[in-house]
């Protein structure tokens, strides 16, 4: 895993396309029981190298009801975005996570953790990569159905604070879907 993850850090595949320049973000183990596919590391966290390191990753570390010390164990729980580096900055937000990452890099990785027990998939990138035509049409309903996925897969919306309002809007979320989350992680670092 050490050298793969040396690998990871110094690829530049995407370099051409990247204002910012590579910083590519991975924190993951072969002991890691949890791995959370998210999107792209935003600005703050291509600044400081360290992943979900902003507001998102603040609700996310409250919507699994773990603290820090935990979500930052690789041991524990494997940090792995669709596109390792930030992409910059579009038009209403983020750019999409670059395509070129999780085709190159994923399939390794995961051969590399063989304590997985459960995948985390934070938002439509990730969920229409690792589900494909399971995924449902909108990313509600996908989440709506999260049962589904389980026991291998958790579905999520990303935990930006862009999302404020579809929070707002699905409140049912916070009352079937959280609990069920925590519960799932839960038991799975216990294990």
């Amino acid at each position: 895993m050490k050298k793969l993850l040396k690998e990871i850090y110094s690829c530049k595949i995407c370099l051409p396309h990247l204002l910012d320049g590579v910083n590519p973000i991975i924190s993951a183990s072969q002991y890691s029981k949890i791995a959370i596919i998210g999107q792209a590391p935003g600005k703050i966290v291509h600044q400081t190298g360290i992943p979900w390191n902003d507001k998102s990753g603040e609700r996310l570390r409250n919507w699994l009801s773990i603290g820090s010390e935990k979500f930052y164990d690789p041991k524990q729980v494997a940090l792995i975005p669709m596109g390792f580096c930030y992409p910059g900055k579009g038009k209403s937000g983020d750019l999409p996570p670059r395509s070129e990452c999780a085709p190159k890099w994923h399939e390794s990785v995961f051969q590399s953790m063989r304590n997985i027990t459960l995948i985390i998939l934070i938002g439509s990138y990730a969920q229409s990569h690792y589900l494909a035509k399971k995924k449902k049409p909108t990313l509600t309903e996908t989440i709506r159905n999260f049962e589904e996925y389980l026991p291998r897969y958790f579905v999520l919306p990303h935990p930006s604070p862009r999302n404020n309002i579809w929070m707002k809007k699905n409140s049912w979320f916070e009352d079937n879907v959280l609990p069920v989350l925590k519960e799932k992680v839960k038991n799975v670092l216990l294990s």
